[in-house]
């Protein structure tokens, strides 16, 4: 994939930072166990999706009473899209109200070479739009678009959250292939 494809969408708007309450439960209530891609730390939630849906931030862009389904990408054919969308919850607040997390972005081919490497990006900072323990998207949505010439098998997406007012690191994984 060339870097001119990937694109890592690091602008943050108020209607990306939506809340929706109840992260990680089923439908009874039950908190879902941690995984590879979604855990709690500390109280600090996250989770990474990869999701095949162009119109994910219109999924998201609901009330918050509203909880968005989106559709999980494990397999990807070449010139087929797919987003990385990272989600946390209950960050650490400071004296005014403000959350300060950022995150580390690697994508890793089949044959171990990285497509993308940032430390420290930003992922949300400032003051949440409702309670802490509601879902918050994060900024950096990463966009993939499987070429010609990529290496086909499974590729690695790895966030690294970090509520920095907590000192909570979360490493996140989540892998796709492309066929």
């Amino acid at each position: 994939m060339n870097l001119r494809l990937l694109a890592v969408l690091i602008a943050m708007s108020f209607s990306w930072s939506s809340a929706h309450a109840g992260y990680w439960r089923d439908s009874n209530g039950n908190p879902y166990p941690d995984t590879e891609s979604r855990r709690i730390i500390g109280g600090f939630g996250g989770s990474l999706l990869i999701t095949s849906d162009s119109d994910w931030e219109k999924k998201w862009n609901t009330p918050a009473e509203t909880t968005p389904i989106f559709t999980e990408a494990k397999v990807v054919t070449l010139g087929e899209r797919i987003f990385t969308l990272t989600f946390f919850a209950n960050p650490k607040l400071n004296a005014n109200h403000e959350a300060n997390i950022t995150c580390d972005l690697k994508v890793t081919r089949p044959n171990g070479t990285e497509s993308i490497n940032q430390r420290d990006s930003v992922c949300f900072q400032g003051r949440l739009n409702g309670e802490p323990s509601n879902m918050y998207l994060a900024a950096p949505v990463i966009d993939f678009i499987g070429e010609p010439g990529d290496p086909t098998g499974i590729w690695t997406v790895e966030i690294t959250l970090k509520d920095n007012l907590r000192k909570v690191v979360m490493p996140l994984k989540a892998t796709f292939t492309l066929k």
